[in-house]
């Protein structure tokens, strides 16, 4: 049995922080990230596709910074859709195969109910465009793969809101939290585990893997809640941290808060088909928090 060659892009990001330490007892595993390699640079980014020539690649590269892909669009384009569209072009040309993230922000959240995936986008800022770009770029291009849409990633590390709702809660008596934006908190080594344990171990199985099995699904925490509700279950399960001054928590409106790109407002994901083709549980979202926050403790 051949253990595959595995590409990670995106190593030092908070899903491919995780990734990493998921991916390394699968294959022979390289690892990349900015400096390394550039995103906005496509050409050299298949000629290290061309030098490595592996099996299979796992994309945790995004530009994530909603509000500043509306000032920096060609920067967002390149690295959320000209980028993954190019990998995908070389996974096509030398038929390997290629695992790509997206988001619920290429929703417009005036469905009503969570999203599914055969739902029809509308992306309201240059993020959610950009990466709605990038997946059809990807599908557009017929290689094998898997193209995941998830929700609200955090972890316990960088900047996400998590650890921004803590250094708030560190300052703070009380705090205003929107009531009005509904996803999916998705802990990021959820994330990685959830998309990496699907794969076969052989890396001859990979074409028939994807074969059978690629396309587009939803991928998030289980159930779904407001940022005020994702918020006082961060607080709830603070017991052990005593520097902690806010007791009360206030709800606010997104119109309260004025920012440069426009947010869904119910952007949930329905996630029950990867469930039912892989024949993983997704946990719910507020078990992913629990440990996520236990590690505080450690």
């Amino acid at each position: 049995m051949t253990p595959p060659k595995i590409l990670l892009f995106g190593k030092n990001g908070q899903l491919g922080w995780e990734a990493e330490r998921q991916l390394f007892c699968m294959g022979d595993l390289f690892a990349y990230d900015y400096p390394q390699i550039d995103f906005t640079d496509p050409k050299k980014v298949v000629a290290l596709l061309d030098d490595i020539q592996p099996d299979f690649i796992y994309n945790a590269v995004a530009f994530t910074a909603v509000d500043q892909a509306e000032s920096e669009i060609s920067k967002a384009t390149l690295i959320n859709s000209t980028t993954p569209g190019e990998i995908a072009a070389w996974c096509k040309r030398n038929q390997r195969s290629l695992m790509h993230f997206s988001t619920d922000y290429v929703f417009d959240g005036y469905l009503g109910r969570d999203y599914r995936e055969d739902d029809l986008p509308h992306p309201l800022n240059v993020y959610g465009q950009s990466k709605l770009a990038g997946e059809q770029a990807i599908l557009q291009s017929e290689c094998t793969a898997l193209i995941f849409r998830t929700s609200w990633v955090y972890s316990m590390r960088g900047e996400s809101f998590v650890i921004k709702f803590l250094s708030w809660a560190r300052d703070k008596d009380e705090l205003r939290v929107v009531d009005d934006q509904i996803g999916n908190p998705t802990w990021a080594r959820m994330l990685a585990q959830l998309s990496s344990c699907i794969l076969p171990i052989n890396k001859e199985d990979f074409s028939a893997f994807f074969d059978q099995n690629g396309g587009l699904y939803h991928l998030a925490g289980g159930g779904a809640a407001s940022r005020l509700q994702w918020s006082q279950e961060i607080l709830d399960n603070l017991t052990h941290e005593a520097n902690i001054k806010t007791k009360n928590l206030a709800g606010a409106k997104t119109y309260e808060f004025p920012a440069p790109a426009c947010r869904p407002l119910h952007s949930a994901l329905n996630c029950e088909k990867y469930e039912s083709t892989f024949g993983r549980k997704i946990p719910h979202w507020k078990l992913g928090l629990r440990l996520a926050l236990d590690e505080l403790a450690g």
